[in-house]
């Protein structure tokens, strides 16, 4: 089977298997995804199918596969600290969506967020500064580390729809974008900052 011939995943079918998985992590003692030689070989010959494109933080504590019990192939994962937006998350969503069949991008931000504190509190140099100074374009004066995120993630989250004519794809393919908060110190993913118009941080 190629992708041609591969079925995509509606974003609402997507966002139910994240919540899903996410629920059955919360119980969790060893990670539920299937990572099988059968799966690996099956990948390999016939291609990935990922339903999700997730665009998170590259804290190790965040693991986009464990948090909603996904395996191989399962997700498109882009990781960047403090999961901001660039060409680079761009055209790897770009590519996601369009050759992939993706229908959900998910900006999963998360609590003790050591990018955003960085934002808040300090002023780095070198190449870090790149990261901090587009945190600090999302979250303005905005020193409540919590808020902080919410509004980091909806940054992300217009800054994806504005640039990838996001509404246009949405209308064609039936493409959704939405952020999320991943809260670090129980699990669980907090599904509330809504794209297209609908974000609620």
């Amino acid at each position: 089977m190629n992708h041609l011939e591969h079925t995509a995943v509606s974003a609402k079918e997507a966002l139910d298997r994240l919540q899903e998985g996410n629920r059955k992590y919360l119980q969790a003692v060893t990670p539920q995804g299937d990572i099988s030689p059968a799966v690996r070989r099956d990948t390999c010959e016939n291609g990935q199918h990922p339903y999700a494109i997730i665009v998170t933080c590259s804290d190790s504590r965040v693991i986009p596969e464990s948090i909603f019990s996904a395996g191989i192939g399962e997700l498109f994962v882009i990781r960047v600290a403090g999961n901001v937006i660039d060409d680079h998350q761009l055209g790897s969503i770009e590519y996601a969506a369009e050759h992939l069949n993706c229908k959900l991008v998910l900006v999963l931000g998360h609590t003790h967020c050591g990018a955003v504190d960085a934002a808040i509190h300090h002023d780095p140099s070198g190449y870090i500064k790149y990261i901090t100074d587009e945190i600090k374009l999302a979250i303005g004066e905005e020193t409540d580390p919590d808020l902080a995120c919410s509004l980091n993630v909806a940054h992300s989250v217009a800054k994806i729809e504005n640039n990838l004519d996001i509404r246009n794809m949405e209308q064609e393919n039936g493409l959704q974008v939405i952020g999320a908060i991943y809260h670090i110190e129980d699990g669980h993913v907090e599904f509330s900052c809504q794209g297209s118009g609908k974000r609620e941080v």
